[in-house]
């Protein structure tokens, strides 16, 4: 047995690797990125920007110019704190480290996986509790789960990854007053959702939103935040390592960023091509399109694993969640431009017709 195998901790090996599957010269549609690369007119002005970056220096540690213009972007309300990580995967992994050994981590299923993840690398318990057959909160279960396991965090993606609905807001305001965990209400899709908790964390001392920039058309620059109440984010921020946010991700985002409108503009045309996208899928009678409010569409087909490899090998890449508890025959596609839209629904059709 090699050294690394009697070195690391057993549950580690047991588990795979996150794996992201080869997309080159392929249209893809499978990680709920923007379409929409940067134009023309803003690549001269910000490749000049850059050029004033200290590589040489630690990066602010704070990111207190980024912090800003993400408050204006999201219009953050400034009594609310905001703290900043390498896309919200390393916030996540901020609040599991914030719990004690022995404590548990509560979530809805299927949703994120990183959440079940980081439990089991912060040697947390992890408690997932399905969702119903339309991919709803059973409330009661969900409540009765909390009082069995007094959890320590729950997180809930809201609209939900991968089934993209947005759970009803009564439902929600019942998680969060019926417990003294603290309630993660995941919005990554902020931007697409018709509601959002924002200002509701002014009312709930026990809420915290996640939110990222990577939905809106930056994904590459790996950026997240935090936002909860003002002493919430200061205890957590004890956690955070020093310079977490690189200078280059700083001042890429602090520019980019303020370009509002056009953050706007692609967002709504996002909502318009979900709903001509949800609509075609509707119409091949073979499938069932759930509702979504995000920048993705779940959708049912039989053989769904036939019409993933057709796609695939047409040069579409969605993802196949059809092995994964709860999501029999499922997968899922990100709202694309009208042009690879078109490119995936065609194939679609002519894989049922």
């Amino acid at each position: 047995m090699s050294f690394i195998h009697n070195w690391l901790r057993a549950d580690i090996q047991a588990i795979n690797a996150y794996h992201v599957p080869k997309s080159e010269d392929m249209i893809k549609l499978d990680a709920m990125e923007s379409p929409f690369p940067l134009p023309d007119e803003l690549i001269g002005q910000y490749l000049a920007y850059l050029a004033d970056a200290e590589l040489n220096r630690y990066p602010n540690p704070s990111a207190n110019e980024l912090q800003q213009t993400l408050r204006e972007l999201m219009d953050i309300p400034s009594e609310f704190g905001v703290l900043l990580g390498n896309g919200s995967d390393e916030l996540i992994q901020l609040l599991a480290l914030a719990c004690e050994t022995g404590d548990t981590i509560l979530s809805i299923e299927p949703s994120f996986v990183m959440y079940a993840m980081i439990a089991k690398f912060t040697r947390l318990n992890y408690q997932g509790i399905e969702l119903t057959d339309d991919f709803e909160i059973d409330l009661s279960t969900m409540i009765t789960a909390i009082e069995t396991h007094k959890p320590k965090v729950i997180f809930i993606a809201y609209p939900n990854n991968p089934t993209g609905n947005a759970f009803d807001r009564s439902a929600i305001e019942n998680i969060i007053t019926s417990t003294d965990a603290m309630v993660v209400l995941d919005e990554a899709y902020y931007a697409y959702a018709d509601d959002s908790f924002l200002t509701d964390i002014a009312k709930y001392p026990n809420l915290i939103l996640l939110r990222t920039v990577s939905k809106i058309g930056f994904a590459g620059l790996r950026l997240g935040l935090l936002i909860g109440s003002e002493d919430t984010v200061s205890e957590l921020d004890k956690l955070r390592l020093p310079y977490n946010i690189n200078t280059l991700t700083q001042v890429s985002a602090n520019f980019l960023l303020q370009e509002k409108d056009e953050i706007n503009q692609n967002a709504k045309a996002i909502i318009t091509e979900r709903s001509n996208l949800s609509a075609a899928l509707s119409g091949i009678e073979q499938l069932t399109v759930y509702p979504s409010q995000a920048n993705f569409i779940l959708f049912k087909a039989p053989g769904a694993n036939a019409l993933f490899e057709a796609l695939k090998d047409q040069g579409v890449l969605i993802k196949n969640l059809s092995a994964a508890p709860g999501l029999n025959d499922c997968l899922r596609v990100t709202v694309g431009s009208v042009e690879e839209n078109t490119s995936f629904i065609n194939i679609v059709k002519s894989h049922y017709g």
